[in-house]
């Protein structure tokens, strides 16, 4: 946990110490309101950064657009659900990695099955 605003050298030495990690990434950012946390961590890693801010009824939701509007050369991804921001980094991380790409195509079988399943129920 690490915050963009309040304490940024606490986020560096976060992100230093997962970018000494040689193993493939993606990083979910979860930071609402004045979202600096998903622009800092894309400028900081190459690796696919997600953000995926918490709904907030405080602003009409409007603090979203904190996680939109980046300056250019930032291009963190955003996904406002938190399964989706999983499976997003799933199939980053499944290109490579054929385990990964194998689960993904197990969970999307499942969901394809599923509607099916509650469509012949209706």
């Amino acid at each position: 946990v690490a915050s963009a605003h309040k304490v940024p050298s606490r986020l560096l030495e976060v992100i230093d110490k997962y970018e000494n990690d040689p193993r493939p990434k993606v990083y979910i950012s979860v930071a609402g309101r004045s979202n600096a946390l998903s622009g800092m961590l894309d400028c900081a890693v190459s690796a696919p950064v997600i953000a995926c801010p918490p709904y907030s009824d405080a602003f009409g939701g409007g603090d979203v657009y904190s996680s939109i509007r980046m300056p250019g050369g930032v291009a963190p991804m955003l996904v406002l659900d938190p399964e989706g921001a999983a499976l997003a980094a799933a199939k980053i991380l499944g290109v490579n990695d054929e385990r990964v790409r194998a689960k993904v195509e197990q969970l999307q079988k499942r969901n394809r099955d599923r509607l099916y399943v509650d469509d012949a129920e209706l």
